[in-house]
């Protein structure tokens, strides 16, 4: 069976974005990237809100002018390769192949695609992962914690959720970024 990870890039006071929207905050240095670059290598399928979907949607067509740094196509290419399903009422279509959109928050359609699928599955989208995490669908959460504390924004976790998670592994990167991998404690 696969697992649902929650993969994310975080700020020490528990913060993906800024009060403006903005992530320009995270560290995105060689040493991250390369890490993020293999994280993804044992993805089959990206599950995604709308928001996430729409930026993430850049990697469909990076290299299309043929300039993309190798460990970007890298990426580019092992993010086109895997299944994509975008959660949204609202989008009413994709941009990117192997990409289908549903349009409500099914648990037991999630339950059914970690039993099937023969590869590990990411949720993206801090609201569409707290969703999931209140459903007990989350198995595993890997944090890249920032060296910054941002003050307000959009928190990684959801106001009221009590969850127990045991740590697996963790990493310190050159930047002062510290990876953090858990497995989440039923």
């Amino acid at each position: 069976m696969a697992k649902l990870i929650y993969p994310v890039n975080v700020s020490l006071d528990g913060y993906i974005e800024d009060e403006r929207g903005n992530i320009e905050w995270s560290i995105s240095d060689d040493e991250t990237y390369a890490f993020w670059t293999d994280f993804q290598r044992t993805i089959g399928t990206y599950l995604y809100g709308r928001r996430m979907y729409v930026s993430m949607a850049y990697w469909e067509t990076a290299n299309a002018s043929g300039d993309l740094p190798e460990e970007k196509r890298e990426f580019e290419q092992i993010w086109r390769a895997a299944e994509k399903i975008v959660y949204s009422r609202t989008l009413q279509t994709v941009s990117s192949a192997k990409t289908r959109i549903e349009r409500g928050f099914d648990p037991d359609a999630i339950r059914r695609l970690k039993e099937s699928s023969g590869a590990d599955i990411t949720i993206g989208g801090s609201e569409f992962a707290g969703r999931a995490m209140s459903a007990g669908l989350i198995d595993e959460c890997h944090l890249l914690l920032n060296p910054i504390v941002l003050g307000g924004g959009k928190r990684a976790f959801p106001d009221n959720l009590s969850m127990r998670l045991e740590l697996l592994g963790e990493r310190r990167f050159r930047s002062g970024v510290v990876h953090l991998h858990y497995r989440v404690i039923v």
